[in-house]
């Protein structure tokens, strides 16, 4: 990415200056940061995963719980009983510097290869660099990222180190990776309250934090480091807790656990109390006004349950008026456009056809037959005219008749499959409908 403000362009510049990672950082890495083993056979055989020299174990008790060292290369190694004859190991590390100002995070990937009987291999190839400026500002330079972004440890080794985007995996690897004993501290951090502990937080963060947060400064500087570590972690308990934090420390109030006393100030914040009041926020009985609160925000919970429940009780006692009131439009709209034709009967004797005369009946039709008369609103179709088609009380084919032409448009038996009756009830309705609405209501073939 080309360097757009100034910061970039100065970074991008001053990255070419810095030295390459020293042979001595390099061994350093190869010591501490990978792992060194000693692959051990049920014989008792020892083979150095550094230098794959061979030797006989004296003591195979001692091997298992304190490691051994190789007598050829010195290495210390963690003895496995195992038949695996090759290993691969990916680490990275990070060597802290001061470049004009900059407080550097420089992060390399170490690789390993070994094989049993053969020296190790072993490769370190710098991938990131967190510059931070004297306000904690952080710009990164990195390699590019290969195409597979699942995978954690694909670098484009061929790529050059530029300003980048930032990317969480940058924060990932100098949080996973050692650090290199030996580091330059830019003044601002000493002024600070860095002593060179990191406390258990990664470099990155705390920098970034004791550059620019004056409340973490305090923290480091007061030795409350389990609440400046929560803090850190909690940026938006800081930015709101924070005064009542003060009020409580300048009472001499002792915070044994400073995530539950955060919550409990959230819950004194939902109730509405004032947390700049040290009756609030500094209670003799810590534990009892935390469960106090903890039912009174309970309490209101329900209360506001209840009150939901009621106001969706209420809509929805409209909600059915107004589809009571519905229904009675489309009863009297029906009625309108179809009571012309009820009463309307064509039968041959054995099969009888009539009109469907409410939207209770389409309803029935629709759901004795499994299908959409009433779904799709049939009822209210001003140029159709369904009909129902029965033997006796059984229903046997539900018919469509277009009012313009006096035809039957569609008729289906349950599931709209056809039944054995479907041509000689299409052929009734067809040679009778006409006949049947010029001579009244009741009309039999």
């Amino acid at each position: 990415m080309k360097p757009k403000t100034k910061m970039q362009k100065e970074v991008a510049r001053l990255s070419t200056t810095l030295k390459s990672i020293s042979a001595t950082q390099i061994d350093w890495a190869f010591t501490h940061c990978v792992e060194h083993i000693g692959y051990r056979t049920k014989k008792g055989n020892i083979t150095c995963s550094d230098c794959g020299h061979k030797w006989q174990s004296k003591s195979a008790l001692c091997d298992s719980l304190e490691g051994c060292t190789c007598p050829k290369c010195g290495a210390e190694l963690k003895v496995q009983d195992t038949r695996k004859r090759t290993n691969k190991e990916t680490q990275y590390f990070s060597v802290i510097t001061v470049c004009k100002g900059y407080q550097v995070i420089r992060v390399s990937q170490v690789r390993c290869e070994s094989k049993k009987g053969e020296p190790m291999k072993f490769f370190c190839s710098e991938v990131v660099q967190r510059w931070i400026s004297p306000n904690g500002i952080v710009t990164d330079m990195a390699l590019l990222r290969g195409f597979n972004f699942y995978y954690c440890d694909t670098w484009a080794w061929e790529s050059q180190m530029e300003v980048r985007p930032h990317n969480s995996l940058y924060d990932d690897v100098v949080a996973w990776g050692n650090v290199y004993p030996k580091m330059k501290i830019v003044p601002q951090l000493k002024r600070n309250g860095f002593k060179g502990d990191f406390h258990g937080i990664s470099p990155i963060r705390l920098f970034k934090s004791l550059l620019s947060d004056p409340r973490i400064e305090t923290l480091m500087k007061s030795g409350e480091i389990e609440d400046m570590r929560y803090f850190i972690s909690n940026p938006r308990n800081a930015d709101e807790l924070w005064t009542s934090y003060l009020i409580a420390k300048r009472h001499h109030y002792s915070i044994n656990n400073l995530s539950m006393w955060c919550d409990y100030l959230r819950m004194l914040q939902t109730l509405g109390q004032d947390l700049r009041n040290p009756k609030n926020i500094c209670p003799e009985d810590f534990i009892e006004a935390h469960d106090k609160a903890n039912r009174k925000i309970e309490a209101k919970r329900e209360r506001e349950r209840a009150a939901e429940r009621r106001r969706w009780e209420i809509e929805n006692r409209e909600r059915e008026q107004q589809r009571l009131l519905q229904e009675k439009k489309n009863e009297e709209d029906f009625i309108n456009l179809k009571s012309k034709f009820f009463g309307l009967i064509i039968t041959d004797e054995e099969i009888s056809v009539k009109v469907l005369e409410s939207i209770d009946e389409y309803y029935n039709e629709g759901k004795v037959q499994n299908i959409c008369v009433f779904g799709s609103g049939y009822y209210k179709k001003a140029d159709t005219l369904i009909l129902s088609a029965r033997i006796g009380d059984e229903i046997i084919e539900t018919v469509e008749v277009d009012l313009r032409t006096l035809k039957v448009v569609q008729c289906h038996g349950k599931h709209n499959q056809d039944t054995e009756y479907h041509d000689r009830i299409i052929n009734l309705v067809n040679s009778n409908v006409h006949l049947t609405i010029e001579k009244g209501p009741r009309y039999s073939n």
